[in-house]
């Protein structure tokens, strides 16, 4: 089956790319952009920084010293979509290996010398991931060769000892390439590696051994911290390994840790990492909108978890996670045109970035680059967006469940669903049915949608008004047998509602945004418009234009006091100034008109109460 994830077993069974076939629409769209603009873009700026150049030997060697990486990402996204361009890029990393399965451009020489920061393993991980890629959709080759020499290397080199990566994923590539080969010894290496870290694994840094992962086991750790993506990729793998050890106390364990960071590490858009310095976690509820980091990539990962935790028990919380980041981080991160990106994905910027047209040496910044210095980002969103059919609908026992909707089409079973939807700008959702069968086919209500109501519709009266039913946050369950021409409908209230922060996030302390469906909105000043910095909202009603796309608020603007020092007596926070209207737009279609300043938590006025 071609998806990333296959686990041997759980409560729910992934359906892959040959099972779920997206058409146009908001997803569907940015499949079919991805493959067709992002994957040469990116394939592109590598040729022209010179990092396959590296496979050839080609001389001085250019990019970071995980530069491999991205080479890897770029073929398993390659395999995921069925480029014509993987062959000859696989025959050039092909010929770059050596004769004991190493490969690596920038340590060859000096194989293993530093594992806190040399990045081997990692990069190795990523290759193994291009071959399960390239397995699930193909079948043996020369990528394949190469990803399961590597694996061979690693598990040589590394069964016996104590010592691992400083930056995890080989853990998960592991475990995925042996529910493709049954060769024990792959899923024994991940599980070792697992159980090496905290015990210490790595060298002491100054960020601490927590940036690691390395401070404390994995089973005895209580949140996620440290490096974000770091964090995510290593809970994925040990997620993978106690699924296929049936380790229940090791599943247990990351379960704990998903707790609490949702619940006080995480933000408004599902993004992760509040520390610039070394892109990590921040303390519990330290979630600042304007130094919020929140990296694409630790996005990513964190629907890699979401998605093999939604597999493992089933529990709809874990959809609802993906779901947030998918329209609001992995959506952000490329712009309408597939060709920029955002590494960080704050949720506010004061000053507008300058425009860039080369590479990007920060990670900073409001506006999306053509590529960066460190480009982990636009491979990363091109290898989800390839596979991402594989996310959206899952198996069980009893038949088919619907995790994320977009229209497309659906196959399990002898059953063969049609999606209908406008979703995430609509709420209504029909699903119709091709082919029949018999079974049980479950939609997730999302938990916003209080309200939502569901109606199956035979054949026979699909010209009749449906008889509704309520739909209560979790999954709305039809069973019996299903005939072509059968559908279902279900209606998910789709107003526009306030948000009001945890009162222990002291910099969203006197805010609140507003959120549509999936969809958190934020206010943009581009050159020419009123800045964000003397705006406040009474929180007035919400009135929604252009089907969802612009949401509108009333506003205030706020006079200056004319101060001199902005600290002194107790006096009013502000005076109502003129009143304005407020347009906000979708997160994600933020920064695709110029340089601009961007807010999505507005300060509110003397005229509201504060909340919470």
């Amino acid at each position: 089956m071609a998806s990333p994830v296959l686990p041997s077993s759980g409560v729910l069974s992934p359906l892959g790319l040959d099972a779920v076939r997206p058409a146009p629409g908001f997803w569907g769209d940015r499949v079919a952009l991805n493959r067709e603009v992002t994957v040469a873009h990116c394939l592109e700026w590598m040729e022209r920084e010179g990092w396959i150049g590296n496979f050839r030997g080609e001389r001085p060697r250019r990019g970071r010293e995980f530069s491999d990486s991205e080479i890897y990402k770029l073929l398993e996204a390659m395999a995921w979509a069925d480029h014509p361009a993987l062959p000859e890029l696989a025959e050039t990393v092909a010929r770059a290996q050596e004769s004991d399965g190493y490969l690596n451009t920038r340590w060859s020489g000096e194989r293993y010398t530093d594992l806190e920061w040399g990045h081997e393993l990692y990069c190795y991980g990523h290759l193994i991931q291009a071959g399960v890629a390239r397995l699930r959709t193909h079948g043996e080759d020369r990528l394949t060769e190469v990803a399961r020499r590597a694996a061979d290397h690693v598990c040589d080199r590394f069964m016996a000892g104590t010592r691992t990566c400083g930056h995890p994923v080989i853990e998960m590539a592991l475990v995925e390439l042996y529910r493709c080969t049954g060769a024990e010894r792959y899923l024994e290496m991940a599980r070792r590696f697992v159980e090496r870290r905290g015990l210490p694994a790595l060298a002491d840094i100054p960020f601490g051994r927590a940036y690691f992962q390395d401070d404390v086991p994995v089973r005895q750790a209580r949140v996620l911290r440290g490096h974000a993506v770091r964090a995510l990729y290593l809970a994925s793998g040990a997620v993978d390994v106690a699924v296929e050890t049936g380790d229940q106390e090791l599943l247990k364990a990351v379960e704990a840790q998903w707790e609490r960071t949702i619940a006080t590490r995480t933000h408004l858009t599902g993004g992760m990492g509040s520390r610039h310095s070394d892109e990590s976690f921040g303390d519990d509820f330290e979630l600042p909108p304007d130094r919020a980091y929140s990296e694409t990539c630790a996005g990513i990962a964190l629907i890699m978890l979401a998605h093999r935790l939604l597999l493992a028990t089933g529990e709809v919380r874990y959809a609802e996670a993906a779901e947030r980041v998918m329209f609001n981080i992995l959506a952000t991160g490329v712009a309408v045109d597939g060709r920029s990106f955002f590494y960080a994905n704050p949720l506010q910027v004061r000053v507008p970035a300058a425009p860039r047209e080369g590479v990007n040496q920060a990670a900073e910044g409001g506006l999306r680059s053509p590529w960066f210095a460190v480009s982990c980002c636009p491979n990363n969103i091109a290898r989800t967006l390839a596979s991402l059919a594989a996310y959206l609908a899952t198996a069980d026992g009893t038949g088919v469940r619907l995790h994320h909707y977009t229209p497309g089409e659906i196959r399990h079973g002898g059953l063969v669903l049609r999606v209908e939807t406008g979703y995430p700008w609509s709420g209504g959702v029909t699903v119709r049915v091709v082919e029949g069968g018999s079974g049980r086919i479950s939609l997730r209500v999302p938990a916003w949608a209080s309200g939502a109501r569901v109606a199956r519709v035979p054949a026979e009266r699909s010209g009749t008004s449906a008889s509704w039913g309520p739909a209560e946050p979790g999954y709305a369950v039809l069973d019996g047998e299903w005939r072509p021409g059968d559908m279902i409908r279900l209606e998910l209230p789709m107003a526009p509602r306030w948000t009001f922060p945890d009162r222990r996030i002291d910099a969203l302390r006197g805010c609140a945004a507003v959120e549509r469906g999936p969809l958190v909105y934020c206010a943009e000043s581009v050159a020419g418009e009123p800045p964000l910095d003397d705006i406040a909202v009474p929180v007035g009603p919400p009135a929604e234009r252009e089907y969802g796309h612009v949401v509108e608020v009333p506003a205030e603007i706020v006079p200056a006091t004319g101060s001199a020092w902005p600290y002194g007596p107790a006096r009013p926070y502000a005076q109502a100034g003129e009143r304005v209207t407020l347009r906000l737009l979708p997160y994600h279609r933020w920064g695709n008109r110029g340089p601009a300043t961007m807010r999505v938590w507005l300060p509110l006025s003397d005229r509201h109460p504060r909340r919470r």
